[in-house]
Order: C-alpha cells, then structure tokens, then sequence
C-alpha cells in the first residue's frame, strides 16, 4: 500500500526506490534483476541452437531438457527478481514469460532447425535489350535506325533459406534473426496480419513468397502498411515518431496531474476537468480509461516505430542485408480501427491491436488442437483456439504484475481481464449468429452494424478494462518516464516538482554485491 500522504509522481517514484533497495537487501527476500546473469537462460538456448543438431537424434532430442531449463530460470526470475524502473520492473515478468512462450513456439511446438525457413537474397546478372538511341545514318542521311545493344544489369532473386549448416557467422544470424522476428516478417511462420511483400522491379520472387509487383506499398486486410522504397518509409517514420513522442509528453502531464496514475485508486478527479465531469462517476472513469488507453497505445506506437528507424532507415542493407530493406521493416504494428467497427470485439483483438504475440499464441493453439485431435474449423476447435491465446496473454500480464514493487493482484487483475475479452468475442459472436438467423441483420443497414459493434466493444471495455489498468496503476507502470525531454513540463505545466529533464531517476545503474553473481547492471 502507498503512504498516504506523498504528495507528486516524484515522490511516489523515489518511494517505490526505497522500497526496491529494501527488497532486495540481504534480508528483503529478493534479488535484483542484473544483467548480464538475467540472460543465462536465453544464451544456454542460443548456444545449443548455434549446434546443428539435424541429423542427430540425440542433440535433437535434447531441445526439451534445453527448453524445460529456461522455464525453470526464467520462473525464478519472475518469482525472485526485482528491478527498480517502473517499466524494467513489469517487463521483468512479461519478458520472462514471454521468452518461455517464445522459445516453446521455436523448440518445443516447432523445431525451428527443421521447420523454419527466411527470406534471404542473393545477387545475380541478367541481360535486357535496350535501345542506344544512336542515330545510324545513310550515307544519303535519308534514314536512320536505333541500334540495340545488351545492357548487363545487377539482378536479384529471394529464395528461402534453411538453417545454415555453415559458416558459423551465418548461423548466429539466422538464430539471432529468429529470436527477433516475433511477428515473422520474411520467414515461413510470418502472420496472416502482414501484406505482400511490394517486390522492386529488379528483384526476382518465386512464387512461394507472397508479393506484388509494380507497387510502392501493400496493405494487409487490417491495415498494415508495407512499403517497397526507403524514401516512403522515412518520412513516414520520422512524422509519426514526432507525433507520438509530443503525445506522449501530453499524456503523461496529464497522469501527473491525477493521483489515481500514481496508485491512489480512491484518488478525487483532476482539477483540469470540467466540474460537470468531476461530478461524474462514470465521465471520470471513462476519462481515466481513455488516457490509459492513449498511454498503452501511445508508448507501444512509438517503441514499434523505433524498429523501422533504426534496422531499415538507420544502418539499411548496407549492414543488415535484406533485413535491412524497407520492404522488410512494415511500417505499422497497429491495424485500422475499421477492423473494430466492422468485427467488433473480435477485431479490436485480432485486427486493431498490435499482434507481437500472435505467432506465438497461433502455433500453440494448433499444437493444442493436434494433441486434442479437434479439428481447427470446427466450433470447438475456434473456441479453444480463442481462450488458448487469451489465456496465454493473461499469463504474460500476469506475470508482468507479479514483478511489480506495487499492490497487485495478477490473477484476480490482468489475467481475469484477458479471459474475459475471450469470453466477450464468444457473446458478441453467438449473438450476431442468432440474429443473422432470424434474418435481422440483413435490414440494418452498415453503419447501423459499425455503430452497435462500437458501443458493445466500448460498453464491454468499460466495465473489464479496470481490472487490466487499475492493475497498472497500482503497480506503478504510469510512473514510467518515456520521454528524456519535456516541452510542456519546460514551459511548467508539469506537477510541482517535475521539470524539462525527466531521467532523473536513471534508466540502468551499475550494482556492486558482495559477489560476482549479484554484481552486475540492474534496472
């Protein structure tokens, strides 16, 4: 519980300080989340991957005594560990177990060595017919002819690559690469939820690769965007990053304003609101939704489109190869809000929602359904599937709050929100069913659909989502300072005792133990 009686952001900031460095004393029952020990169950994976174990029985079997050690390390992590940065302190638990989720959908569902293969390109020569446009004239100069000549031009063709059985360079990349494609951009395993790749007219494409030629972006049926030149992605990227970056200082002078972001569940409405609001139960939550919202939003927005920035717009093909192309960096996470207003819950989850996770909790829906023996079209086979990958983001939440310094109830919180929506799409869904029967829906006209899906998504969120962000709130994830630089705390509409500079606090720091193993860099 906070004291009562902390006054700023700040304050409650350098409580949870406090409250870190007694937890992970000698007598505070924890341990510090240190790198570079925090990562010795992700290198014992990588460095059993870097061995080709193809064609031995043995070393392939032993990816899953490899596999059940990570989870044992990384559910200590979560059990025992602690960081001191709001941020650090939650992605402590959902890393954890998102790396155990990861590493189950490469080595245990799959076998990524046999099963996966990438995008990769090599380069090649081919010869076209062009005209000199030379002028051959007679000796009359009555006539003249273009003569042609073959050009010798760089051509490129994409194929797919296994696992490399050498160099070993070539393997750590392809490893590397796994463990980074989250959403399998340019791999066999890619989402449904990315577009075709937009081929330039020199690289040659095997129809194996879904592409389109001859355009300079692709859409997904959700709205992603992926674009074929560099020159349309940056600009792209550079705008929205300024966008969200501002948005971003606007939410969080916002939450410094509202004790509730601090953790004060009980906390009155901000002053800045309308006094009819204030006096509004149900206006002051759906506020407090909203700008929680914007604020999970906001920072994943700008966090995604750091990728692109760097890999395709940054350091390109010249270091990365065709990692580096921005045809390989789709520029958006998020899809179209149309998907909510025409699938309604469903499509908030599966179509507007950023789908980092989607590959991960696919391959396990369908590994369960083949251990099941349930067919995956089938009415059961689409239910398991759904509560499988709403059960599994309840976990990832879950553990997130579990590693928090704040009051938080995992169970009780994130995990019952996500099982929940689960539910939510399963009401919305037999309930249009019913009305398409009794032939009601075919006299609404569209926008009589997009407008009841709106109110049925936002209505559900309303009464569940408070389980999810109260949860954030409490645990302290609002206290987390995304932007180094303030322009509107410089001009002073901060709290109290914020100002221009928000990484008072630090992001990482060094910690000296009293031994090797808990000495390292903490966060």
């Amino acid at each position: 519980m906070l004291p009562p009686n902390l006054a700023t952001p700040r304050q409650v900031t350098l409580y949870y300080d406090g409250l870190y460095n007694s937890l992970t004393s000698p007598s505070g029952g924890y341990v510090p989340f240190l790198y570079p020990w925090a990562g010795l169950g992700a290198f014992l994976v990588l460095g059993y991957l870097l061995v080709d174990h193809r064609k031995n029985a043995f070393l392939t079997w032993l990816r899953f005594p490899v596999a059940a050690a990570l989870v044992a390390f990384q559910s200590w992590c979560v059990l025992t560990n602690k960081a001191r940065h709001p941020a650090a302190a939650f992605g402590v638990g959902l890393l954890s177990a998102w790396g155990v989720m990861w590493v189950s959908t490469a080595m245990i569902v799959n076998d990524c060595q046999n099963d996966f293969e990438r995008i990769e390109r090599k380069e090649g020569k081919g010869v076209e017919q062009r005209s000199n446009g030379h002028l051959d004239a007679t000796t009359n100069g009555s006539t003249t002819t273009a003569t042609a000549k073959k050009h010798e031009t760089s051509r490129q063709t994409l194929y797919w690559q296994p696992y490399p059985s050498s160099p070993f360079s070539a393997r750590l990349n392809w490893i590397a690469d796994v463990f980074c494609s989250f959403r399998g951009v340019g791999w066999s395993f890619q989402t449904s939820i990315i577009p075709p790749l937009p081929a330039p007219a020199n690289l040659s494409v095997p129809d194996s690769i879904s592409h389109a030629k001859d355009q300079s972006m692709t859409v997904s049926r959700t709205g992603i965007r992926r674009f074929r030149d560099q020159s349309d992605l940056l600009p792209s990227t550079i705008l929205n990053l300024i966008i969200g970056y501002l948005a971003l200082d606007l939410i969080k002078v916002l939450m410094h304003h509202d004790a509730y972001f601090w953790g004060y569940m009980d906390a009155p409405a901000p002053s800045y609101l309308p006094l009819s609001i204030q006096k509004s139960y149900t206006a002051v939550r759906s506020w407090r939704l909203l700008i929680s919202l914007a604020g999970i939003y906001t920072a994943l927005w700008e966090i995604f489109r750091l990728g692109p920035a760097f890999f395709a717009c940054i350091l390109g093909p010249k270091w990365l190869g065709v990692r580096g192309e921005a045809w390989m960096n789709p520029a958006d996470m998020y899809g179209s809000f149309s998907c909510v207003l025409n699938d309604g819950l469903a499509g908030w989850w599966g179509g507007w929602w950023h789908q980092i996770f989607r590959v991960a909790f696919e391959e396990h829906s369908k590994w369960s359904l083949r251990k099941l023996k349930i067919d995956q079209k089938s009415q059961t086979g689409r239910l398991t599937s759904l509560f499988v990958a709403f059960f599994m983001s309840g976990c990832l939440h879950a553990c997130g709050s579990y590693t928090q310094l704040g009051d938080t109830r995992p169970l009780m919180g994130p995990m019952r929100f996500f099982l929940l929506q689960g539910l939510g799409v399963v009401l919305q869904t037999v309930t249009i069913g019913q009305l398409k029967k009794a032939g009601v829906l075919e006299k609404v006209p569209k926008v009589g659909k997009q407008v009841a899906n709106f109110v049925f998504v936002h209505v559900w969120l309303y009464y569940t989502a408070p389980l999810l962000v109260d949860d954030f709130a409490k645990g302290g994830v609002w206290l987390f300072e995304p932007v180094a630089i303030s322009p509107l705390r410089a001009l002073g509409f901060g709290a109290k005792d914020d100002g221009f500079f928000c990484w008072w606090d630090g992001i990482i720091f060094w910690r000296s133990g009293k031994s090797w193993w808990d000495t390292g860099i903490a966060v």
